[in-house]
């Protein structure tokens, strides 16, 4: 086969697209050959400027030219000629490409929100921690200011009973009756059944 006449050489040397067309409607492979080189140039230009990847550019390039040979029957002469018609069918599919592309990224963005969505049960468990921790201020308010130090140093930093002594500088009998009539009181205020 010769070389393929390319759309802006000298008329003479350009194929007859409209002639083109109605033999591809006929389901002339040659026929479709001689348009693909003629006009495949002109598609993917008009496709890779609106979207700016060239793999992208392919495949929607090659979309246009599957839908050129399936539908060369709807191609109208006295509606325009037959590369304005493959253009806007270029530019049709390039803006389908660009909507699916939005959309899945909004879906994706979607289900990325809804995977990071705490469940009911999460949230559930958050406020009643929440709630838990502020009775647990409260209560531990109404203890007298030794009850409350020793509570606080045995059970939030993890000193034993004789740590706790020794920081207070109470004698250990003392310090275990504060921690358990401190312990009584909390439970009497948290509401706690033994």
């Amino acid at each position: 086969m010769s070389q393929a006449p390319r759309i802006g050489e000298s008329p003479a040397h350009q194929p007859d697209l409209e002639k083109l067309m109605a033999e591809v409607e006929q389901g002339d492979q040659d026929a479709f050959a001689v348009l693909y080189d003629a006009v495949a140039g002109p598609v993917f230009g008009t496709v890779h400027k609106v979207l700016r990847d060239h793999a992208q550019s392919e495949e929607v390039t090659q979309e246009v030219f599957v839908e050129v040979w399936r539908n060369a029957a709807a191609y109208r002469p006295e509606r325009g000629t037959a590369i304005t018609w493959i253009l806007t069918l270029a530019h049709r599919r390039t803006v389908d490409r660009i909507r699916s592309v939005e959309s899945a990224a909004a879906r994706d963005h979607k289900a990325a929100l809804l995977a990071h969505t705490p469940e009911f049960d999460q949230v559930s468990e958050q406020v009643e921690a929440h709630f838990e921790r502020e009775q647990l201020r409260r209560c531990l308010q109404s203890l007298t200011e030794i009850q409350r130090q020793s509570v606080t140093l045995a059970y939030y930093q993890g000193l034993t009973y004789q740590q706790v002594a020794d920081r207070l500088s109470a004698p250990l009998g003392t310090i275990k009756t504060r921690l358990r009539d401190g312990l009584i009181r909390l439970r009497d205020c948290l509401g706690v059944t033994a």
